[in-house]
């Protein structure tokens, strides 16, 4: 049976996973305060407030740039299939 997906493609799956991963790792400065403080609780929100305000920031940046774009094309596009352009050429 063939795999569903060849070794290049879980090479980059691997790469993609892992890189979030570390991300995640890498976002607190380490420090001697974070390593004596106690754990968390499992109530405990697993996003801070912090991280919901940056998470959301950055929704609204990407979908504002996407719409953006959006618009922009569909705008050029029209003008270009303006019947009255033509006659104006």
């Amino acid at each position: 049976q063939d795999s569903p997906l060849k070794a290049v493609q879980m090479l980059w799956v691997n790469l993609i996973m892992d890189t979030f991963a570390s991300l995640a790792l890498a976002t607190e400065p380490p420090s001697e305060s974070l390593l004596l403080r106690k754990p968390y609780g499992r109530n405990k929100p697993l996003i801070s407030r912090t991280m919901m305000k940056n998470i959301l920031g950055h929704a609204v940046y990407q979908l504002a740039i996407i719409f953006t774009l959006l618009f922009a094309a569909l705008q050029r596009d029209q003008r270009a299939q303006d019947p009255r352009r033509e006659e104006r050429l």
